[in-house]
């Protein structure tokens, strides 16, 4: 594949915006972000239908903000539920709970403590709906059989149907991602666990549906997981093997190896929906960006899923692209902007890799950082803090901007949308010389907000970006005209 010609776009393409390579949740969030700031995009999908399976099936805290902001958060709850207790089985006999995340303390500023648990499938069914609302589509049976990029932009090739010209394209098409081996970006990275896992969704009869069922190995196999997938009739049923041995993914090998392990009865197994052999491996793209194309998800990082990572980690990529790429596209913003993709989200994939690894090797507990509520951009050309002498503790510009109700107002309710907003909080809404959000050209749309003294804020005048991280934060509004004429086109 040549991925550097300067060929102009075959006069039969078709034209878009963004291009973005594969429909899962990472591609699907990017769209919507897209469509829902009136930026053109194109989503194709290889596949002939959305992924089957539950595979990612937590979705964590920050993940649930950004869906609430993206506006399928409600379907989201009334899909799931939250992860359940565990029960201990040993020789058909409960002997212990096990408690998959430690318990989280409640805080005003994050609504969300608890991961949720939705399979995957579902969840690409919202967002493909949501998508959908908004005038956007999925093209499947859409192979990509090149791509070329010049300065003006991208045309990709399908092994059928036209080419796709476009002036940014996105690789959101998975760890064995097409797009990234056609740009020759390389994955460094390592296997995590060379014994094999099976995945699959069944149905089962006689098993209860309020407890996730552990059944720890025995001498003749592995261990055995079953969880209850909340608002369907499936279970998840996860499965370790010895290294070399290739897991039968049929009903009749799925049974044997529930009869083996378990106290249920082969029989008790009526249907597979989905299965999987899945080997645990973590590995992180060299780059996450090649010119005019984008990395994003497991395109760029591929998780073990012991940690409930990926899928958030791949959300949350596609919501800080999707801002940056269409402010750029607008004209609004200096194509500058999008090299702080890259420098945002390759370090903050690099930390949730290694956790991962971590939690899987058992070295690290499911705790506060995997609700990835502390991530945050502090070190981000973005991020410009003017206040001086602050714990580090202390709430910082490039820090994810808590939620809180002050004055009559939610600050989420608040924060919501497409926009900057301009948070002036105690001392600071008195501040002389605050500007009119109308002299801030860089940004499309900036809203202002007073609340009188919150702590976890601290007095003083923040500029929210519309991924919901503190851009700017000073004591008073000095040097925050430059801060956004800094980000102008």
């Amino acid at each position: 594949m040549n991925t550097h010609t300067h060929a102009h776009a075959p006069v039969h393409a078709l034209h878009t915006d963004v291009l973005i390579v594969g429909a899962g949740p990472t591609g699907l969030a990017l769209a919507i972000d897209l469509a829902r700031r009136g930026i053109d995009a194109v989503v194709v999908e290889r596949a002939a239908s959305l992924f089957p399976g539950s595979r990612g099936k937590g979705l964590q805290p920050r993940t649930l903000e950004v869906l609430d902001d993206l506006g399928v958060h409600d379907a989201v709850r009334a899909a799931g539920a939250s992860y359940p207790v565990g029960v201990i089985w040993q020789d058909g006999v409960r002997t212990g709970e096990h408690r998959m995340f430690d318990a989280a303390v409640p805080a005003e500023g994050a609504p969300y403590a608890e991961p949720w648990m939705v399979p995957q499938w579902r969840t690409q069914e919202i967002l493909a709906a949501r998508l959908a609302e908004l005038g956007g589509e999925i093209a499947f049976g859409r192979e990509l059989a090149g791509i070329e990029q010049d300065p003006e932009g991208v045309t990709a090739t399908f092994v059928s149907g036209p080419p796709v010209r476009a002036r940014y394209a996105v690789a959101a098409d998975g760890g064995r991602s097409t797009v990234r081996r056609a740009l020759g970006i390389g994955m460094t990275g390592e296997t995590v666990d060379p014994s094999p896992m099976l995945v699959a969704d069944v149905r089962i009869e006689g098993l209860d549906r309020d407890h996730m069922h552990v059944f720890p190995p025995t001498e003749g196999g592995g261990y055995l997981a079953i969880w209850p997938l909340a608002a369907t009739e499936e279970f998840q049923v996860v499965a370790g093997f010895p290294e070399g041995t290739e897991p039968d993914l049929s009903l009749d090998g799925i049974r044997k190896v529930i009869g083996a392990r378990s106290h249920l009865a082969p029989g008790d197994v009526t249907q597979v929906r989905w299965a999987s052999d899945f080997r645990p491996r973590a590995a992180m793209a060299d780059r996450f960006r090649d010119g005019r194309v984008f990395l994003a998800g497991d395109s760029a990082h591929v998780h073990s899923p012991a940690g409930g990572q990926g899928l958030n980690t791949s959300v949350q990529d596609a919501y800080n692209l999707g801002w940056k790429l269409a402010a750029v596209l607008s004209g609004e913003a200096r194509a500058s902007l999008l090299d702080t993709y890259e420098e945002e989200r390759l370090p903050v994939a690099a930390e949730m890799l290694g956790l991962s690894t971590r939690i899987h090797r058992g070295e690290a507990r499911r705790g506060e950082a995997t609700r990835q509520l502390g991530i945050g951009y502090r070190a981000s050309a973005l991020a410009v803090e003017t206040r001086d002498g602050l714990a580090e503790e202390a709430l910082q510009a490039g820090d994810r901007a808590p939620d809180g109700v002050r004055g009559g107002l939610r600050l989420f309710d608040e924060f919501r949308g497409t926009h900057w907003t301009l948070l002036t909080v105690g001392a600071g809404s008195d501040v002389p010389g605050l500007p009119d959000p109308s002299a801030f050209p860089g940004l499309a749309e900036v809203r202002t907000v007073r609340i009188p003294s919150y702590e976890a804020y601290g007095d003083g005048v923040f500029l929210i970006r519309p991924d919901g991280y503190v851009g700017w934060a000073g004591t008073t509004a000095e040097g925050l005209a430059s801060y956004a004429a800094g980000i102008a086109g």
